[in-house]
């Protein structure tokens, strides 16, 4: 039992508001999200708010630790304390994603906004950016309205992927530009797992959209940085908007699931070898129209991967080049291929094809007739060998891989299910009838690019009136999920192109086959990812197929397992291990192997050159300015990360016991309470609440969740606030045993008694603030410490009525209320002075960034002016003296030019720095207010 002075407290406690990282910074969203969290996001979330000051972080986990919920956590404390203008940033893939998890683990109502939505808004009068629901949209999204994001002033804008904005620097970088300029006042979370890959400068980049008052230009920036040789200095001015967790360092808390390779080896038969060798050799030639020059890696590289695909695929491709080639014939010209002639799947053409690259080009070479004849019978010869083969012994060795694969889940309890990648369409149709006609008629489900075969829009049409809550009204994104249900809850397989390689969360499978297998580690990962991840409850089985008649496909497959680790490490490829593959351009290499070798010796001779330059990399990288400026910052992290899950752990059972009370409190006669399972059924409705039951969070099972930011929990809330608890005529008598959970009061409180007063003081300055401050005093005059008293209301208690306190006790309890209040006013006035503190040292560093850069180009002229001279001097003729003297007159003009910028600039900056400077101190005056909400006295038993 609790009393109505509880009850007040207890409200009061639970919508305070705190800053500074502490964990009562962010309790509201620790008391919404229904997902069981880990330190390190707790420690993330908490970092997002250090400081109020701070315009933005990185938040730069490795894959699969969970950044999503480190967002949703920061999202739902916005949103708990009125910050409701929200913007989820990210590509279109992912919008579904966010909108299912910020609904399901955090109660957050969102809407995902694109273009057509956006119209019908307008057209209805309305605007498209709701004030009660977070904002969902893409990359392309923004960048076309930047103008109207800017004037609507978001609180909070996530942005995920955010690596893919990292070239902001770069002129070419449109859309980074536009999405930068969009979000530029609102605060910004950035979510990467590579924050940078090639260049230092792509860091510089993400920073600059957080501020571009962090650091000076790019040439300042690439100067002061470039070389390695200050990351000590480098690393101490991102501590406070960079943050990095490492898988190995959430070991110890985070069961990881094994990953338990199968590699299913089979032989090609003579024909299928035969063909294979045919248009291997085919394609090395130099002096063919199926393989124009310019385009010879796009095609090459396509064409190889579609044969060691299928042969039903390769027919369509083939088919589509003899296509093109009897066009060249009929018109006489030369023509260039479309990506759709190499590739039939929408979401494949980006891996291939660069957003800017115009491959449908035409070239006006003269055509040699008669040999563009043979050329196009060739192809038809290939094509006639390809649908001869009636024998595929790639599909058949998936057979007996599945059948493998579903015995192993069988014995460790997994579902029976079975994620098959492949690298095209053709051969995704070509393996739902095969596998169809061998046992598995009506368990098999596509998902591509495309989705509009007849099946895939009956699921999409059933979902969505089995689902009416779930649909968004973007049809791309809710096909994903429509897909995603079916496979969970209908059948066994799902046979998936690239595009189910990003951005699905498919931990109820536990098996992953790579029937294609990409020569990108990035994309193997990926792949993986979708089942491999946080969440996953059994060993993830990979199947990877390798074809032991051909020599190179063995030794792609030996350098993918044994050098990047994908197959059989509970992690998987590390974000530094797949980083190298970048750096030697893998993928390239491998496809200039099959290019360039024939004989199994040259093979084997290009692949030792490949292990050795990527160990080179990897030692290269292991000491490299990434790998160090990349690292966590904190060094003893595990350590830190064990006391925060302590810490966290007693702070949610306490705020969890206090709900929990208060509920019942307010609740009491509308509501039967079960305070073994924390769950209770509303009899009566109440703020529009059904009636039902409801479970706890921490205890969900079969009920409503029950969360702070539910609109019950809210009017629970808002009932309490509101409690009568001025009149100073009664006394609390709490009861040590009357508790939830285990409080431990201090000896000489037990059986002891004294006064009492909640005070609740609110602070404005660099955010708003509100505590709950207790003084109180036993009655032979010794004070109680915050903590102590806090106890005491942790324990149960019932109320005497009608007992009155003496005037000298309640003047005395005021006075020492007014200065806890003073104390506690001056602790937030050294903390914020710190937060002032460090943002203007962030700003003088700027301003010294800046005049840096423009003093070392001057002295770059002076330097150029002095060469110049001497070479003048030494000149050996009249001529050449001339040259020398006209070139030294111009670098004197440039270098007035750079003084008169200079000074310039100097005093732009200063007034930019004092602007800075003066907003700071205007955003720090701070007002205060503070109320009693109740005096009482107190005594326990």
């Amino acid at each position: 039992m609790i009393t109505k002075y509880h009850a007040k407290y207890y409200a009061n406690l639970l919508t305070q508001k705190a800053v500074g990282g502490e964990l009562s910074s962010i309790s509201q969203s620790l008391m919404s999200a229904s997902v069981d969290i880990n330190p390190h996001q707790i420690d993330a979330a908490l970092f997002a708010f250090k400081s109020p000051l701070s315009k933005g972080i990185v938040l730069a986990d490795e894959v699969g630790l969970g950044k999503t919920i480190e967002a949703g956590l920061v999202i739902c404390q916005y949103w708990a304390i009125g910050k409701r203008k929200i913007i989820i940033v990210c590509p279109a893939a992912l919008r579904k994603q966010w909108s299912t998890e910020l609904i399901d683990k955090f109660g957050i109502d969102n809407i995902i906004l694109d273009t057509k939505n956006y119209n019908e808004a307008i057209k209805n009068g309305r605007s498209p950016y709701s004030k009660n629901k977070a904002i969902i949209c893409s990359y392309n999204f923004v960048a076309r309205k930047k103008d109207e994001i800017l004037m609507h002033g978001f609180d909070i804008s996530i942005i995920d992927e955010a690596h893919k904005l990292r070239n902001v620097y770069r002129q070419s970088s449109k859309t980074s530009h536009a999405v930068r300029d969009a979000l530029t006042t609102t605060k910004k979370l950035l979510l990467t797992a590579t924050p940078f890959q090639n260049s230092l400068l792509e860091l510089y980049g993400l920073t600059s959209i957080i501020d571009d008052h962090i650091f000076g230009s790019e040439k300042s920036f690439r100067s002061e940085y470039g070389s390695g040789e200050n990351n000590t200095d480098l690393r101490a001015r991102l501590s406070t908007m960079y943050k990095r967790t490492l898988r190995r360092d959430v070991k110890e808390y985070i069961n990881y699931t094994n990953r338990l390779p199968l590699t299913q080896k089979f032989d090609s038969t003579d024909a299928e070898y035969e063909l294979y060798r045919a248009i291997s050799d085919f394609l090395r030639r130099n002096d063919i129209y199926s393989v124009p020059a310019q385009q010879k890696k796009l095609t090459t590289m396509i064409i190889r991967k579609i044969l060691a695909s299928s042969t039903f695929a390769l027919i369509s491709t083939l088919t589509n080049i003899k296509s093109r080639l009897e066009k060249m014939l009929e018109t006489a010209s030369m023509l260039l291929f479309t990506a759709e002639d190499l590739i039939d799947d929408d979401e494949e053409i980006d891996l291939y094809v660069d957003d800017n690259e115009d491959i449908s080009a035409e070239e006006e070479d003269a055509i040699d007739i008669d040999k563009l004849k043979a050329e196009i019978e060739l192809l038809q010869s290939f094509i006639n060998k390809a649908k001869q083969i009636k024998q595929d012994s790639k599909s058949e060795a998936l057979l007996q891989a599945l059948d493998k694969s579903f015995e192993m889940q069988a014995k460790e309890g997994a579902s029976r299910k079975a994620l098959i990648f492949t690298e095209s369409t053709k051969t995704q149709a070509y393996l739902k009838e095969y596998l169809e006609a061998n046992g598995y008629e009506g368990k098999i489900v596509l998902f591509n690019g495309r989705g509009s075969d007849s099946k895939t829009t009956q699921i999409y049409k059933n979902w969505r009136e089995a689902n009416p809550s779930k649909v968004s009204g973007i049809k791309s994104a809710d096909r994903r999920m429509a897909l995603v249900d079916y496979f969970r809850e209908s059948t066994d397989i799902m046979i998936a192109t690239e595009a189910a390689g990003e951005g699905l969360n498919l931990q109820f499978c536990s098996l992953v086959v790579n029937y294609d297998l990409p020569w990108n580690p990035q994309r193997i990962e990926q792949r993986i990812g979708r089942c491999h991840r946080y969440g996953q409850k059994h060993d993830v089985v990979v199947v990877n197929f390798v074809n032991i008649r051909n020599y190179a496909d063995v030794r792609v497959f030996n350098i993918l397992n044994e050098k990047f680790n994908l197959f059989d490490d509970i992690f998987g490829a590390s974000d530094e291990i797949l980083g190298k593959a970048d750096a030697i351009d893998f993928e390239t290499r491998i496809w200039e192997i099959y290019q360039q070798c024939r004989t199994e010796e040259e093979i084997n001779e290009a692949f030792d050159r490949l292990q050795t330059d990527m160990q080179v990399e990897i030692d290269e990288r292991m000491k490299d300015t990434r790998h160090q400026i990349s690292e966590n910052f904190d060094i003893d992290v595990q350590e830190h990360l064990r006391v925060a899950k302590d810490e966290a752990s007693t702070f949610l059972n306490r705020y969890e016991h206090i709900l929990w009370e208060l509920t019942k409190y307010v609740l009491d006669g509308k509501a039967k309470f079960d305070d073994k399972q924390h769950s209770f059924v509303l009899k009566k409705s109440v703020a529009n609440c059904a009636c039902g039951k409801y479970d706890l969070l921490s205890q969900l099972r079969d009920g409503a969740p029950y969360r702070l930011s539910h609109p019950l929990a809210q009017y629970v809330l808002g009932k309490a606030m509101v409690l009568d608890t001025d009149n100073c005529n009664s006394e609390i008598v709490f009861n040590n045993k009357d508790t939830g959970i285990n409080v431990v009061l201090p000896e000489y409180l037990r059986c002891q008694s004294g006064y009492l007063v909640l005070s609740k003081l609110q602070i404005s300055s660099f955010e708003d603030e509100q505590y709950c401050l207790f003084t109180a005093f036993t009655e032979d005059g010794k004070f109680l410490t915050q903590e102590e008293a806090e106890k005491l209301f942790l324990c149960g208690g019932t109320e005497k009525m009608n007992i009155e306190i003496p005037d000298t006790i309640v003047s005395r309890l005021d006075a020492n209320s007014k200065q806890h209040i003073v104390t506690t006013t001056k602790n937030v006035d050294n903390r914020n002075l710190s937060f002032f503190k460090e943002e203007e040292d962030r700003i003088y560093r700027w301003e010294r960034d800046v005049i840096d850069g423009i003093e070392q180009e001057l002295d770059m002229v002076k330097r150029n002016i002095r060469e110049t001279e001497r070479l003048a001097r030494q000149a050996e003729n009249i001529e050449e003296r001339i040259s020398f003297e006209a070139k030294a007159e111009d670098l004197r003009r440039q270098k007035r030019r750079k003084r008169n910028e200079l000074e310039n600039r100097e005093d732009e900056i200063s007034v930019r720095r004092k602007e800075l400077v003066a907003e700071l101190e205007r955003k720090m005056i701070q007002t205060t207010s503070s109320d009693n909400l109740f005096i009482v006295r107190w005594s326990t038993n």
